[in-house]
């Protein structure tokens, strides 16, 4: 309790002296001998008004002197000068509580992103020279090998040198299931080892690990505003300045029209009329809203590059999606392996793993996984055709390994499997000298919350969903049917893709695209909005995205429309509130029916509902996990929770 009087002691002091004065006027008979109160009202006056000169003094400085703080400061002193001074003394002891409630919110907002940065651990303990220290992480070099005790934060990003860790990512990801990593696996800097000790090589500098990325990234997004927060700033730059000038004609004009003019009154509704105009509830509350939108989206695992994409968001209607890796787990695997023409599988995996063993493709990986650690063999020259497959000279046999296309380009005859043609599978195969040897049969499984998603997002507005994929169209299109979009387009290069989406960019509404690979790089910066799969997604990919979905989840997409739309749906509540009541307020002031309480309630307590509203959007998202379990379990629990959002500030 006494360091919560300090650290409000300029209010307390304030409301302490305010009582004294009011005590002193109006119960020990001192009315009419202002002499004797008028010192504890100044005292009380002076506890906040400091701080508010002060600050109107600085903005007068910076060339602004219409500021609400010189709104507030002309306001109490005129109320002073015709003898309200509990009236003057409350306006700014009110207006003192809304700065703290102001400060209390934007630090709520904040706190998401506090928590990332309190994750960036700054001691690592590294093995050098046979012993270990313990050194900043910035300090540690890449190559060398940390180790990291159970309970401790990863300080730096690297590979599992282990053979199994058990980590907690949920700062980075917003994912509170902990993770299973093996031996050759990424970790991030910022999880938290929650089994046993583990020992990780380091891969990327302390500057550049996915913690310090997702920072930069958090923290310029909140400089970045949207253009409802840009047309606030503007307004009122333009609005303070016209309501001062208003309070001037309040105050002399009626001396030209009105019989019985008297200036003290008119001049009270002139104060009045300033306290009621001042925009700090809008000013505040509505970048407020936007933070929280931020903060939200950051705390799921969902990074928006700045506050302008959540306007964005909520006019999306049409989203482009990539197949492997978004929709798709990405991690691909050997089920079948047919052979031909006497060839045997070992032989068929042989090729195959030699060709392929300096790729870093999804399905190179499968092949040269599968067959493991046999013997390879020399290859003398290679060619890669692009979105087809490999040419390769393998001692004295030319193989030609890829999809069916590539084979039907050398005139080869293509042998499919027949119990594989519709099924969702990649088809690789092996020919060694102009004939087939083999078909390797691959697979890559739908993600579990993928059609829910798809589901998610038409409930959200989004009239168009269209996967895009470089696989065989038979795989795009049946993949496609189970997910329920619109239309599969399959056998597409970059380039097709690049092309898909130009054609469907319209200055109507908004058109997104998803991706993942560094080749989808060129497709996000495109769109409109441009989605980056994080967790897998290349340093290219999520460096040109717009959004970026640190657990790869399909679900954060509509969960970050959701926000937005909620974002916007608070900020224009707290627009139209705050205005109507103002306005409303202001109108009484000028017929002189509304009095120096009324307006104490239309600045300070309008501000605080506004703010109080603003802070619905981070408590809403605290569990962002709800949108795709109401589509999974109950459909009206999603429709109830969008109609939440109608809801009005002043009358929940």
């Amino acid at each position: 309790m006494t360091s919560f009087i300090k650290k409000y002691y300029e209010a307390f002091t304030s409301a302490l002296f305010l009582i004294l004065a009011l005590v002193v006027e109006h119960t020990l008979e001192f009315s009419n001998q202002s002499w004797v109160y008028f010192p504890l009202y100044a005292i009380s006056y002076l506890a906040v008004g400091i701080h508010v000169w002060k600050k109107a003094f600085e903005s007068i400085m910076k060339g602004n002197f219409y500021s609400e703080f010189m709104l507030m400061g002309i306001a109490t002193v005129g109320a002073f000068a015709i003898g309200e001074y509990a009236e003057g003394v409350a306006v700014m002891l009110f207006y003192m509580v809304g700065e703290y409630t102001q400060h209390g919110a934007v630090h709520k907002a904040r706190h998401s992103i506090k928590k990332l940065i309190d994750q960036q651990p700054d001691v690592a303990t590294v093995e050098r020279n046979g012993s270990e220290l313990e050194i900043h992480p910035s300090k540690v070099k890449i190559g060398e090998v940390i180790r990291v005790k159970p309970g401790q934060k990863v300080p730096l990003d690297g590979k599992m040198l282990s053979d199994e860790g058990y980590l907690n990512t949920a700062a980075l990801t917003g994912e509170s299931k902990p993770v299973s990593l093996q031996k050759g696996e990424s970790v991030w800097a910022g999880s938290i080892n929650e089994d046993r000790p583990i020992r990780i090589e380091v891969t990327a500098a302390y500057q550049d690990s996915k913690l310090s990325n997702i920072l930069h990234l958090v923290q310029e997004a909140s400089q970045r505003k949207a253009p409802t927060q840009r047309f606030i700033t503007r307004f009122a730059k333009v609005y303070t300045p016209i309501v001062v000038w208003l309070a001037v004609a309040v105050t002399f004009l009626p001396y030209f029209v009105v019989d019985t003019y008297v200036f003290e009154e008119w001049f009270y509704r002139a104060l009045v009329f300033l306290v009621v105009s001042c925009p700090c509830g809008l000013v505040i509350s509505v970048p407020l809203g936007y933070f929280g939108g931020i903060g939200a989206a950051s705390r799921n695992g969902i990074l928006l590059k700045g506050s302008d994409y959540l306007d964005q968001l909520r006019s999306l209607k049409a989203l482009y999606l990539d197949k492997t890796g978004t929709l798709t787990e990405g991690t691909f695997d050997v089920q079948e392996v047919h052979t031909r023409n006497e060839y045997s599988q070992q032989q068929v995996m042989q090729y195959a793993a030699t060709v392929e063993k300096e790729s870093s493709h999804p399905i190179a990986k499968a092949l040269t996984n599968f067959y493991g650690t046999g013997e390879l063999l020399e290859v003398s020259s290679q060619e890669e055709v692009k979105g087809k497959g490999i040419i390769a000279q393998v001692g004295k046999d030319r193989i030609v390994l890829g999809n069916a296309a590539l084979l039907s380009d050398h005139k080869i005859e293509i042998h499919e499997n027949s119990n594989t043609k519709e099924a969702p599978v990649a088809q690789v195969f092996v020919a060694v000298n102009g004939e087939q040897a083999g078909l390797i049969v691959i697979s890559d499984r739908i993600k579990e919350d993928s059609k829910s998603s798809i589901e998610a997002l038409r409930k959200l507005g989004v009239e168009r969903i269209v996967m895009l994929s470089g696989d065989a169209p038979k795989v795009a299109e049946y993949v496609g049917k189970q997910l329920g979009v619109d239309e599969a387009l399959g056998g597409l290069l970059p380039e097709d893709k690049y092309n898909i989406v130009e054609k469907a960019l319209n200055k109507d509404y908004k058109v997104g695209f998803v991706g993942d690979g560094v080749n989808d790089a060129p497709v996000i910066t495109l769109a409109d909005i441009g989605f980056a799969m994080g967790g897998i997604g290349s340093d290219a990919t999520i460096e040109t995205a717009d959004v970026v979905i640190q657990t790869d989840q399909p679900s954060k997409i509509p969960l970050s429309i959701h926000i937005a739309k909620f974002t916007h749906q608070i900020v224009w509540q707290n627009i139209v509130f705050a205005l109507s009541i103002k306005v409303g307020v202001m109108a009484w002031a000028t017929f002189g029916t509304a009095s120096m309480w009324a307006a104490i309630f239309a600045d300070v307590g309008v501000a605080l509902i506004a703010i109080l509203n603003a802070i619905r959007v981070q408590s809403k998202f605290s569990n962002g996990h709800s949108l795709i379990a109401s589509i999974k379990h109950n459909r009206k629990d999603y429709e109830d929770e969008e109609n939440e959002a109608s809801c009005c500030a002043s009358g929940c």
